[in-house]
């Protein structure tokens, strides 16, 4: 491999001649090689719109001649459109401020818009921390960019799937709004309910998940932009907050706002600890929900058996036949992947110290799986199990009349314990309870078949 010789304040190193990062970078890679998990390609595209939008602030404001606006837009434009992927190679697990990510996107910048300025025949040299970087630190870019690849990944791909799943679900739950079944508390027999208000129950559940998720929303959109290094703008010029923050809201398309207290928004992550606990909101609700698939799914003749789940694959290697809820399990495993996120993210929120938390990278690389594997997995889900999701009518009636619980109509004509007498005895002698109700004497066949409707007690 050819290498070329960059320099930063630490001295020369040698960097692969074919690369557009510089030392610092480089060094960052020589000094980090710690797992290989890299930093979310969002985060490094949310920090190019900042450069983009910095660019164009500092030269309305006077401080930049168009031609280093213009070719430091074109180069964030080429980034953006995924042509320069492979130059942002580091790792998450670098310096907690992401000083090194912000200065591989500055110097990447740098050099490939030298590069555009030789190939346009322009005499204008583009450096990555006078020109690129230029009103900006670290530790209010980076902090920015969490925010904006967070709202982008919440508003863009973790709600609309949701809103999909909740969709999918309401209408199943029209379906069999009027279906009844017997409902279970404990895992015991309880009394009737609708399969409809059963999945109904599963969408509320959604429902709420996705307004938690919008209430995390207007923290996320506050951008300490032009804070710099500690909050209170050193180095930047007057009004550069205002018009960079515009650009990134013009550019991205989402309405973010100046922070009102730039020191909070670079101090702390709460915002981004906020979101993140809506998050795991949204995997608690999930695992409950496809844990209750699972198990009306159980069977097909040994288990409950009350939903046919889509036959989407084999299910075992040796049991020919046999088909499992493989959606389910995969949604079961993300959410276990998203709390454990959460709790990450929780300890990393708390751990920061006076003007910065040194945590920034784990943050924002949790944040960005947990979102992205629950809208993939919620998506997926309700395509594939959800849309094709079943009653199996025969197993539900079965259930449904079967179930001793239904004494529990008789508790306001007879008293509770006649009625427990009645459920008893129906038990230890394998009675329905009908029979039992007219062996005791308790109600007359017509007054029995008169209360005891389970329609009238799941209220339809």
């Amino acid at each position: 491999m050819k290498y070329r010789i960059e320099s930063d304040s630490l001295g020369s190193v040698h960097v692969p001649e074919n690369c557009y990062w510089g030392a610092q970078t480089q060094r960052s890679l020589e000094n980090f090689c710690i797992g290989n998990e890299n930093m979310p390609l969002e985060q490094i595209y949310a920090l190019v719109w900042i450069k983009k939008a910095s660019a164009k602030a500092n030269y309305s404001l006077g401080h930049f001649e168009k031609e280093k606006y213009m070719l430091i837009s074109a180069v964030c434009d080429e980034i953006l459109q995924g042509k320069l992927d492979d130059q942002f190679p580091l790792k998450v697990w670098q310096t907690g401020s992401g000083t090194q990510t912000n200065m591989n996107v500055n110097e990447v910048i740098a050099h490939r818009g030298c590069e555009l300025a030789a190939d346009q025949g322009l005499s204008v040299t583009i450096h990555p921390n006078d020109d690129v970087n230029r009103s900006q630190s670290t530790n209010d870019t980076f902090p920015s960019a969490m925010r904006i690849a967070s709202y982008q990944m919440l508003t863009q791909r973790l709600m609309p799937a949701l809103e999909y799943l909740k969709v999918a679900l309401m209408e199943k739950s029209e379906v069999y709004r009027l279906l009844v079944k017997t409902g279970r508390t404990h895992l015991m027999d309880a009394t009737p309910i609708t399969l409809g208000q059963e999945i109904g129950a599963w969408a509320s559940q959604i429902s709420h998940g996705i307004q938690t998720l919008q209430g995390s929303l207007p923290h996320l959109l506050e951008l300490p932009l032009g804070g710099t290094a500690v909050g209170n703008g050193l180095n930047a010029p007057a009004g550069f907050d205002v018009a960079v923050v515009e650009n990134v809201s013009a550019f991205t398309g989402c309405p973010f706002i100046v922070a009102p207290d730039k020191f909070e928004a670079m101090a702390s992550h709460d915002a981004l600890v906020e979101a993140h606990a809506a998050i795991k909101r949204v995997a608690v609700s999930l695992m409950k929900i496809v844990n209750d698939i699972r198990l009306l799914g159980s069977g097909p003749r040994c288990g409950f058996g009350e939903l046919i789940l889509p036959a989407n694959e084999p299910g075992s290697s040796i049991m020919p036949g046999k088909i499992n809820p493989t959606q389910a399990e995969a949604m079961a495993m993300v959410c276990a992947q998203v709390m454990g996120n959460d709790t990450t993210i929780t300890i990393a929120g708390a751990n920061g110290h006076l003007q910065l938390n040194a945590n920034m990278p784990v943050i924002i690389r949790n944040m960005m799986h947990s979102a992205r594997i629950l809208a993939d997995a919620v998506h997926s889900f309700a395509e594939k199990t959800i849309a094709g999701l079943e009653a199996s009518t025969g197993q539900i009636s079965k259930h449904l009349h079967n179930s001793l619980m239904l004494v529990t109509a008789l508790n306001t004509t007879i008293g509770y314990e006649k009625a427990a007498e009645i459920a008893k005895l129906a038990y230890e002698q394998h009675l329905t309870l009908r029979q039992a109700a007219l062996k005791t004497g308790y109600l007359t066949p017509e007054a029995f078949d008169r209360i005891v409707d389970p329609a009238k007690m799941a209220g339809v």
